[in-house]
Order: C-alpha cells, then structure tokens, then sequence
C-alpha cells in the first residue's frame, strides 16, 4: 500500500491529500536577495521563500470554511514586527532564523487552534520561525555550503509582516488561495 496508510491520519476523510498553510512573504528586498543566494549556492527551500505561521496541516474544512475561519481568528491581528537572528543549521538544510517574540507565539498558538487539523511535529513546543535557503542538503555537501553562507549578511535585519497567505500544496504545486490583510498603524478601535 501506499505509505500514508501506514501513518495514523488525524481526519481520514480529509479527502484530496492537499496539505495547507499560512505564510507570511518576505519584503522584496529579503525575497530577492534569498533567491539570488539560493541560485548562486544552486540550492533551494520548498517553494518560494516564506516564514511558516502554521506548518504544513490537513483539515476536514472545505476551502471556503477554512478561508471563513481564519478570516474570523485574524481580522483583529495587528502587524507584527520580525527579527533575524542568524542562520541555523540542521541536518539536511539551512536557514534565516527568526526571533519568535511573544506576539508571534500569540499568533502562532491561535492559528494552532483556529480550525480542526493535523498538527505537525514542527509546530508548538518546537515551533522555530525561519526562512529556509537550502533544503535536502546533502551530507557530503553540508560543511561547505554551511561554510559559504556563514559569511552571508541579509539585506535586512528585521522586517514587518502586513499580511498573511493561506497556501494550498498539492502533488508539489502551491497555490495561494487567500491573502489575510493585518491591521497596520494606531488602531482606534479595540
């Protein structure tokens, strides 16, 4: 049989096998400056880059109640502001850290919540914000590439996330399928 019958699937009749999640998108100048470090060091993170609110998750909800649901959770949430703290590496990839302050966590606990779904090892407890460079780094090749990018200085050193996407990836195509604005500014009304 296939190998997800031998995983445990937290809503067996999800149905299609697509995997969502919510993102929030790099400022030019950060995303251009990760794609050119990843076309020159020939290496790349799953799609473009992008800093992971919710890991990859299945829910039971149709498109349009998920889409509701999170409008719901986040139409009060303000903008946030988001630091680099460096690069990480773990086996088998590289990449820009982020400092999880507690407005994130905040953010990160309540989208854990909003909607049934899969919950993924990389969420919670060992949620840790980044922007991947380079996955499926090879062994052989991880001390030099890990070498290479100990030198690199982002653009930035922090960056304001405005908005939010909910992502829809199936059979290694991602789709945008809602964009989530956030409040931006003074905010008179509570």
């Amino acid at each position: 049989m296939d190998a997800s019958a031998s995983q445990p699937s937290v809503f067996p009749q999800a149905g299609t096998g697509a995997l969502h999640s919510v993102v929030a998108w790099p400022p030019e100048a950060l995303d251009t400056w990760m794609r050119r470090v990843q076309a020159e060091l020939r290496v790349s993170g799953f799609g473009w880059p992008h800093l992971n609110l919710r890991a990859p998750f299945s829910t039971p909800l149709e498109a349009s109640e998920l889409i509701a649901r999170l409008r719901r959770e986040l139409r009060s949430q303000s903008a946030l502001t988001v630091r680099l703290c460096g690069w990480k590496r773990v086996p088998g990839a590289i990449f820009l850290r982020c400092d999880l302050s507690p407005e994130l966590a905040d953010l990160h606990r309540r989208l854990l919540t909003a909607v049934p779904s899969s919950v993924s090892p990389y969420d919670g407890e060992q949620y840790l914000p980044h922007l991947t460079l380079a996955l499926g780094v090879l062994p052989w090749a991880a001390d030099e590439l890990w070498e290479k990018v100990g030198s690199l200085t982002p653009p930035v050193t922090q960056f304001t996330i405005e908005a939010l996407s909910l992502t829809r990836e199936e059979r290694g195509e991602v789709q945008e399928l809602h964009t989530y604005p956030l409040l931006v500014g003074e905010q008179g009304e509570g």
